[in-house]
């Protein structure tokens, strides 16, 4: 097993050490903390992620991420970009987990571009459910411009996704997740984006509770290496422990097991572990060797970012 230092990059972090990104009071002093921890548990580039709320908020919530990371070195080094995770996804209950139904819409071009323009040039990554975006019109928009679409929180077709593909669909946002606990047993939105693998940029989290790490297990066999990705969805307890934190609307009580459940256990509201412990139980519990785990936190990620 090599000595090398951790070199993870991860696409989806929702706020660390404490940090909520999804807050109207974030400070640079607050962005330092959280960029401070994040480093020093290896990560040395992540995407500050914004999720689903009143189109106003997440542009003001951009552009004080954009300005803030001006202001740091630490995090201009750290932080190529942003997520923007929603406002145009699936509202049915189940595919649209914790993004408040109140501020779900769909997809618009114009209201895309808003939110390019608060993030100031930042914007790298973008999901949105390829159902919601009337002739793939944002996706194209995107595309364009650079920036990854991916698809999530959604229930597109084999039809959709192809037409996604073709607009310029890269990536699906944590496969397994976003979607409802039973849905039919073979045309699902899982096995129509395994039916892709070959053609987009997979991402999964991998703290055996988003996905039971059999699952994964079986995932990965289809999927493969070469277009798998691991991210943490991490929100603000990421990187501390056990306590109560706060994501965007949720008030969260984050147990020993580091799982990140809604009020009233109904489901997950992202994830509370570091990429270390997701390098420990892909190794531990998926069977991964330490390559391999490197490829799927770090090596495929940066790829992505890359547009490779």
């Amino acid at each position: 097993m090599s000595d090398q230092p951790p070199n993870y990059c991860d696409l989806q972090v929702n706020g660390y050490g404490g940090v909520d990104f999804n807050q109207e009071d974030l400070t640079a002093a607050k962005l330092q903390k959280a960029c401070e921890r994040i480093q020093a548990d290896g990560t040395t580039a992540f995407l500050a992620t914004i999720v689903t709320e009143k189109l106003e908020l997440m542009c003001g919530r951009l552009k004080r991420l954009a300005e803030l990371r001006e202001e740091l070195p630490l995090a201009k080094k750290l932080i190529p970009g942003f997520h923007v995770e929603g406002p145009f996804i699936n509202e049915e209950v189940g595919y649209k987990g914790a993004h408040p139904v109140d501020s779900i819409r769909p997809a618009k071009p114009d209201e895309m571009k808003q939110l390019l323009e608060a993030g100031r040039g930042l914007v790298k990554l973008v999901t949105l459910a390829p159902e919601r975006d009337a002739g793939m019109q944002t996706t194209r928009l995107l595309a364009k411009q650079g920036i990854i679409v991916s698809a999530g929180h959604c229930n597109a077709s084999l039809d959709e996704l192809k037409a996604g593909l073709d607009g310029g669909l890269s990536m699906y946002t944590h496969l397994g997740n976003g979607c409802p606990m039973n849905m039919n047993r073979h045309d699902n939105i899982v096995q129509r984006v395994l039916s892709f693998a070959g053609k987009l940029w997979i991402c999964f989290i991998a703290d055996g509770a988003h996905i039971p790490f059999f699952a994964l297990q079986n995932y990965l066999k289809v999927a493969g290496f070469e277009r798998t990705i691991v991210v943490t969805d991490a929100i603000a307890p990421a990187g501390l422990g056990p306590g109560t934190y706060t994501l965007g609307r949720w008030t969260l009580k984050i147990g020993e097991d580091m799982v990140a459940r809604a009020p009233d256990g109904s489901h997950l509201v992202g994830s509370a572990i570091s990429m270390p412990i997701s390098m420990e139980r892909l190794v531990k519990h998926v069977g991964l060797t330490r390559e391999q785990g490197l490829q799927l936190t770090s090596a495929n990620p940066f790829k992505a970012l890359a547009g490779k």
